[in-house]
């Protein structure tokens, strides 16, 4: 722990994954149930476009291609109305794993312990996905997390001689804001590691010596579900943190998928999707809390032998009589 500088480094962050990790669907299911859109059919188009627009000359990224699929919906009447608030709205009928949220108040209650009260240790969660922050903002969990990185839309756009010195229009979403993809997504793990977003004056180019930044990455646990977050799994752990796999106890083949990053090194451990108290992923994320916060004291007490130099003392009565 840095004894002075940017920060106390006194923070311990949970980094989650969303679809199939907190719920065991994509979460853009209330929007099709919504509009009555077939899933489906939206899901195989999206999968198609980059190699329709590629005979274009064209190529677009994968993983967020359905952002601007939705705008096309949207342009087209299929989902009239699809506002920001809208999107809230419907985040609230997302369907969350067993065990959630309360899971993340006991995961909490791991730092209760008096020394670790005393010494000011905070449990913070972080939410980094592909998905829509407007959605992850309507869920119940939204109120357990420090902060949300995921795809943004505009509404009204500013055109050419607006002022911008008044408030945006709102309307339909049209506009992409900005988006993560599974590989920027480790942008998001940098910016929580150096505190961007506790210090608005911090850049996640800033060069800040490991010892000042304000989540070290070895007090950083990632959870995720698949293939598609081993960037992220990678990051973390070869910068000393630690990655967690879940899988949908109820979906076929998910636990051959995550059984396979943990025989090949990519995970530390995994489980089921289940936060119900007492489920191994329960103890098993408390267990790691409980020991990243006993090592982040113990640092603490190294720096300060390290430090201090102890003053002269008397000698003991028998070794004066000896002198």
């Amino acid at each position: 722990m840095s004894g002075k500088g940017l920060f106390l480094q006194n923070v311990i962050a949970v980094v989650w994954d969303f679809d199939m990790t907190l719920s065991p669907h994509y979460m853009q299911k209330p929007i099709f149930d919504e509009y009555g859109i077939d899933d489906a059919l939206f899901w195989e188009e999206v999968r198609a476009l980059p190699e329709y627009y590629a005979r274009a000359g064209i190529e677009i990224q994968r993983d967020t291609c359905y952002l601007g699929h939705m705008l096309s919906y949207v342009k087209e009447g299929k989902m009239p109305g699809l506002s920001n608030e809208k999107l809230r709205a419907l985040g609230a009928k997302i369907d969350l794993f067993p065990g959630l949220p309360e899971f993340f108040g006991r995961l909490g209650k791991v730092l209760d312990r008096p020394e670790f009260k005393a010494g000011d240790l905070r449990l913070e969660h972080y939410i980094v996905s592909t998905g829509l922050e407007a959605m992850i903002s309507g869920t119940e969990i939204a109120k357990e997390v420090n902060g949300i990185w995921a795809s943004v839309f505009i509404e009204e756009p500013a055109g050419p001689g607006t002022d911008l010195s008044g408030t945006p229009k709102t309307g339909p979403i049209s506009q992409i804001a900005g988006f993560l993809d599974n590989t920027t997504k480790t942008r998001a793990l940098f910016e929580i590691n150096k505190g961007v977003n506790a210090n608005k004056n911090i850049s996640v180019n800033d060069l800040i010596p490991e010892e000042e930044r304000r989540v070290p990455f070895k007090n950083m646990i990632y959870v995720a579900d698949g293939p598609s977050d081993i960037p992220s799994f990678s990051v973390l752990r070869e910068h000393g943190g630690l990655a967690y796999a879940v899988y949908d106890e109820n979906a076929e083949d998910h636990y051959a998928q995550v059984e396979k990053l943990h025989s090949g090194g990519r995970v530390d451990n995994f489980g089921p999707a289940n936060y119900m108290p007492g489920s191994t992923t329960e103890k098993w994320l408390s267990l790691k809390v409980e020991a990243i916060a006993e090592r982040n004291m113990q640092d603490r007490k190294d720096a300060t032998r390290s430090r201090v130099q102890p003053g002269p003392s008397h000698l003991p009565e028998h070794e004066e009589e000896q002198r």
